[in-house]
Parts: C-alpha cells; structure tokens; sequence
C-alpha cells in the first residue's frame, strides 16, 4: 500500500504517557523500575538516530548520484546512459529501503512536526503507480494490466479533465498531453490526490516506470499471470533487475522523448530536496528538530514513550507493511502489480532492506548498503556500531528479557534466511513475480516462510514491549487487512 497513515489509536497509543508511573503498588512500581534504565534508553536512542542519519545520509547522496545519471541520460540518450540510470536507481534503493523501520512513529519521514500526519513518504515512496496516469500503457483487462492496475480513478493534473484514465488512450497521460501543465515540481507535487491514492505521479517507482516502462513479456506482448517466467529477468548482469523493456527510442526519436526526460529530471529533483527534508529532522545538533526530541529524555515515562516509538516502527513494519502489504497482497492474489518495485522486478531487495533496517533497529549496528548490486554492503564510510536494544537487555540483566531477546534474535536469524533465499532466486532468474505464479505459490515458498517469520517477529516484539513495561500496541492492527499467520489467505481491503 502506498500511503499508510497511522491510525487514531496508534497515534494515541505513542504520544500518551506510556508508562503510568502513578498507581499501582510499591512492587508493580519497584518491578517496572527494573526495565526502564533512563540513562541506558538514551544510549539506545542516540545510536537509533545515529543510524538514521546516516541511513538518510545515504540516501540522499545516491539520490543525488541518481539525479546526475538521469541529466548524464538526458544530454546523451545512449543505451549506455541509460543503463547507468538504472542502476544507479537501483543503487539509490540500498540505504532507502533500511531507513522504512523509522516510519509508522511520527518520525521525519511520515511528520513534519512531530504530531501531524503530513511527511513526505507518500511522495517518496508512494505505490502502486496508476502508471497511466504518467505515460503509455497497454491496457489488457485479461492480464496483469486491466485498468485497475493501470490506471486512475481521478487525477489533480487535468489529465482528462482531472477524471479517471484507464490507459486505453496512449494520447491522455501527462507525457502525451501538451495542454496539461508544464512539467514542474509544482505539477509532480499533485500526487496521490485521488480517493483511492492511485495516482500517484512522483518519487522513486516513477522514476523506476520511466526507467523501465511496464514489465512486459520478452515479445513485447503482457503477461497473464502464468507466463512471467518467460519475460526478460536480467540485464547486462544477474545482479541488475530488468523487468521493464522501455525502449530506448521512447528517449530519442518518439515524439514525446523531450517530455520523459523532462519528466525525470522534475521527479529526480523533487526526491532528493524531499529526502534532504526528511534528513535534516534527524541532524545532530539542532534544537528542536525531530533528532533532538526524541533523544532527550525528562524522565522514565518519556523513556517508555520512546521506546514505544521505535518498538512500533520494528513491530508495525514487520508484521502490517512488509509482511502483509508488501508480500502477502501480491502473493496470496497472484498480483505483479502488487509488488512493491514491478516495473524493475527488484522486489526482493525492498523486502530484503526492510528486513535489515528492523534488525538494524534492534542490534544498534548500520553496516552501509550495497553500492555494486551484489548483495555486499561495500559502501561503508558512515557505517554505525553502537547501542541497541540486545545491550540494553544484557545490561538490564533482568530474569525472562535474556530468554525472550534470544528467541527474537532467533527469529531475525531466521527471516534473514527466507529472505536471503528470495533473493537467491531473484539473481538466479525467478524474481519475485515468477514466485507469486500460482505454480509456484506453496507452503515451501520462500515469500510463504518469509511472511510466517515476519509474523513471528512482530509477536516477539510486542511481548518484548510488553516485558519492558510498554503498555500501548506496538503492531498495528489496521496497519493492513491481510492475516499474515496465512500468507495464502486473500487480504481485505
């Protein structure tokens, strides 16, 4: 799902005071004394917002890369240049997709002040596109490409008057479209207006569907949900996802190649000022930005509410966004469209780095990200090693918190196994598109074993929490309408 707010309850539950110090006997007041360690919590927040920072750090700098490869791409539209513009998109995913276990806690990256619902994630990171909106498309209602896929059901660009687009008319999408407005950050700012949020026109998936264009089969033609394993799954290198096979006289000879790369450049522009925004909440040294909030601490039942934020940012993501949006949607449903990166197929690394920033989060270490796409953190000058939530225990020293921080670092073990394999497969030829087929959708399937221990995980954070004197929900219910204890079951919603 591209634009999860957080929901009443769960704004309630994080900004109350958490930890009612007040009431309660002497000995329920002396047992939650125990686990709130006020100087060890502010250990543990300086090294989560040090992780941040240099999480964000990079991915403002790969953005920036990205935004040159795509002007390098613009002055010269060469096969070469392109191909550098894609990788250098993939690239730029690496340290983004750790940096999603900060949202879901009102934190830079979903508000503006710490208290509203008004971040910029939704023009980030936004998805699905109802990519004809933005370009051509072939619209096949017997495939993976019916215009509820496709298309919109209103638009805030005057594409049609501002009504729907189904794709049908290769002449009504923003590219096509003379009369729309010129092609500004103003105009790509009008995204996700719609009540169904499918209009979605800006951040990294619509660079990603201009870079690649939908993921077609390798005659051209759509795929019908049985037959993607024949399309094109490599280019240039088993390590470079190539779902899409946008070709290159869409840049050069056709007759709105002006506009995409314009297009580009306005929506390259936009990501990276957004994603500056969102890392200067987390700057050191700055009074009363985001980073100094939450690193400091009045007292034990401040301590709790931050803890609270970041055992919701682990717990929400792992279990509702990733597990349940992320995965189980396009795997119980068979749906290419679903995945979170389709037109590229590099599905597998989102759900390999949203899995790493929650054992990031956890062990208090930031390893870099991959900057050669083979799956080897390499880029490693603003690398953290610090305080986390497994040193917080250890010194709490605690009867039952070693046992229940073991049998979580088990299970972080354990879905980096699933999700390693996913993305085995992925680099062997079978992305994530090719593993939701339903031949190929089982109880042995790695998406199947990734969804159950995600679960698994959540649960362990909320009684992790809940043995820290956490009162408030730690995983969102409503965070999806998927039952990820049946990665098979059809999700609600």
């Amino acid at each position: 799902m591209k634009l999860k707010l957080l929901t009443v309850g769960v704004i309630a539950s994080i900004l109350a005071a958490c930890g009612g110090s007040s009431g309660g006997d002497d000995s329920e007041i002396e047992t939650q004394a125990e686990v709130i360690n006020v100087t060890n919590v502010e250990l543990l927040l300086e090294t989560n917002a040090d992780i941040a920072l240099a999480a964000y750090n990079d991915s403002v700098d790969t953005a920036v890369a990205l935004e040159e490869a795509i002007d390098a791409f613009a002055a010269e539209p060469t096969e070469d240049n392109l191909v550098a513009a894609k990788a250098a998109w993939l690239v730029s995913r690496e340290p983004y997709g750790q940096t999603e276990v900060y949202r879901f806690r009102l934190s830079p990256i979903d508000s503006s002040d710490y208290a509203s619902e008004d971040g910029l994630e939704g023009d980030i990171n936004a998805w699905p596109l109802g990519e004809g909106l933005i370009d051509y498309v072939q619209n096949v209602d017997a495939s993976d490409f019916g215009a509820d896929e496709v298309g919109v059901t209103e638009n805030g660009v005057d594409v049609n008057e501002g009504g729907a687009v189904d794709g049908t008319d290769s002449g009504q999408n923003i590219i096509a479209v003379y009369e729309a407005s010129e092609i500004t950050v103003d105009l790509i700012s009008n995204t996700a207006t719609a009540g169904d949020e499918h209009d979605v026109i800006a951040g990294y998936h619509a660079i990603e569907f201009m870079l690649w264009g939908q993921d077609l089969n390798t005659d051209g033609e759509v795929t019908v949900g049985t037959d993607r394993d024949l399309a094109v799954k490599a280019y240039g290198a088993s390590n470079i996802a190539n779902g899409g096979q946008r070709p290159l006289t869409d840049f050069t000879s056709d007759d709105n190649a002006d506009r995409r790369l314009k297009f580009m450049q306005v929506v390259a522009e936009k990501l990276v000022a957004d994603l500056e925004e969102v890392r200067d909440g987390w700057l050191d040294n700055v009074d009363g930005n985001y980073r100094d909030q939450f690193t400091t601490v009045a007292d034990r039942d401040d301590a709790i509410q931050k803890l609270t934020e970041i055992l919701t940012g682990m717990g929400t993501l792992s279990e509702g966004e990733l597990a349940g949006e992320r995965m189980q949607i396009s795997f119980s449903a068979n749906s290419q469209e679903d995945e979170h990166s389709c037109f590229s197929d590099n599905t597998h690394r989102d759900i390999w780095l949203n899995a790493e920033g929650v054992s990031n989060s956890y062990y208090g270490d930031y390893a870099g990200y991959d900057s050669t796409l083979d799956g080897v953190d390499d880029a490693t000058d603003r690398a953290v090693s610090g305080y986390g939530f497994d040193d917080y225990i250890a010194d709490l020293d605690v009867d039952g918190l070693d046992t229940l921080a073991s049998e979580f670092e088990a299970l972080l073990a354990e879905t980096e196994t699933n999700y390693t394999e996913i993305d085995t497969s992925a680099r062997d030829g079978s992305p994530v598109d090719v593993l939701i087929m339903d031949a190929n959708r089982n109880t042995d399937s790695p998406m199947y074993n990734t969804i159950l221990s995600l679960n698994a995980q959540a649960g362990k954070i909320a009684e992790l929490a809940e043995e820290l004197e956490i009162e408030a929900e730690v995983v969102d219910g409503d965070a999806s309408g998927c039952d990820t204890t049946d990665p098979e079951a059809t999700c609600e919603g």
